[in-house]
């Protein structure tokens, strides 16, 4: 996966050590009295010695006030703004830094129902699907395991999660049209072959019919009766993309199992394929306009805290999918004390102006 780093909220452990800042505006009045001093003696004293330095000083093509002023106090400014860096270090920064994760397994939930024959992406919505995923998934490092589900009146696992690249796409490519559309279901088989251990009881949300201890192993019936909810997200190493035009019309509600899945950390990052207006369909002499439901998925992945994307053509899939790798990298915030981060900026701050000065005038300041 892509590596990123970013940080957010910076905070302090020991703010109260911002006292010391006091200090900056008295050096400040130090440094500008000293300067003043020296005025007085470079005049008291001009015209005693001519050195070489100065006649080359007085033929040179002279600065502007302000850029003379500038040239002049930078080693002096740099060394104090590396001094409140330093002063900055001594209170103990911290940040949530995201740091990259790696994803060992995605499941691509892919809509087969009926209307992703529809032409408004073409060739069609399923088949400029599928090619895109052909992609996202040989763009995946080579350890991370994708699994295929398909879903239509009922969800059914094409591929369970394996690392094998020529199985992945052969799965994608048997993924055919068929009436009906489950996306409840596709989530929820999804989710148990990411985490079959993970307290659902897959029999009784899809097909409604109640779950009793004698009709499983008392080790399923302890896992659904101990599951404890994660918060949603949280769960870096495992992840569902669900591809569909957002219309479902059997099986489990979608919102259901996407509850479920946000309670077991997993994020969903939903692909829309179509467009608003949608495309006429004619089907056994009926015809319907069939249009891209977005409501539903941005629902999903704000619940899961995974991301929507819309494709309305099959050049913006394989661009989704180039973002969705970086998303899928992007691992959990954790909150870190970055002092060694300021201490180094100010010190480089520091002998950064020390050198200048040094170069300059062969002196500090």
């Amino acid at each position: 996966m892509i590596e990123s780093y970013s940080l957010q909220t910076l905070t302090f452990l020991w703010p109260d050590m911002f006292w010391l800042l006091a200090v900056v505006p008295l050096l400040l009045l130090f440094y500008f009295r000293l300067m003043a001093r020296r005025r007085l003696a470079d005049l008291r004293y001009a015209g005693l010695v001519m050195t070489s330095a100065d006649t080359a000083a007085q033929t040179a093509r002279p600065l502007s006030p302000w850029r003379a002023a500038l040239d002049h106090h930078t080693p002096a400014f740099l060394l104090i703004l590396g001094l409140i860096l330093l002063i900055a270090a001594v209170a103990r920064p911290r940040a949530v830094v995201v740091l990259p994760s790696r994803v060992d397994a995605i499941i691509v939930a892919l809509d087969a129902s009926g209307s992703m024959r529809a032409t408004d992406i073409k060739p069609s919505r399923l088949a400029a699907a599928q090619a895109a995923l052909k992609t996202f998934v040989a763009g995946q490092p080579s350890q991370v395991r994708v699994g295929v589900v398909s879903i239509a009146a009922t969800a059914s696992l094409v591929q369970s999660p394996t690392d094998k690249r020529d199985d992945i796409l052969r799965a994608i490519d048997r993924v055919q049209l068929q009436p009906g559309s489950a996306l409840g279901s596709g989530l929820v088989i999804a989710l148990t072959t990411l985490m079959p251990t993970s307290g659902i009881d897959t029999e009784k949300i899809i097909s409604g019919k109640p779950s009793y201890p004698g009709a499983r192993d008392w080790t399923r019936q302890t896992e659904i009766l101990n599951f404890k909810p994660v918060a949603p997200g949280s769960n870096s190493s495992a992840a569902i993309v669900l591809v569909t035009d957002g219309e479902s019309n059997t099986g489990p509600e979608l919102m259901e199992a996407a509850k479920l899945a946000a309670e077991r950390g997993v994020r969903i990052f939903t692909v829309g394929v179509g467009t608003p207006e949608g495309a006429m369909l004619s089907v056994d002499g009926w015809s319907m306009r069939v249009r891209l439901d977005e409501a539903g998925l941005k629902k999903v992945a704000d619940m899961t805290r995974g991301e929507y994307f819309r494709a309305g053509s099959e050049t913006d899939l394989k661009v989704i999918y180039k973002h969705l790798s970086a998303k899928l990298a992007l691992g959990k915030g954790r909150e870190t004390e970055i002092t060694a981060l300021f201490v180094a900026a100010g010190m480089l701050l520091a002998l950064t102006a020390v050198l200048i000065s040094l170069l300059r005038s062969s002196r500090v300041l």
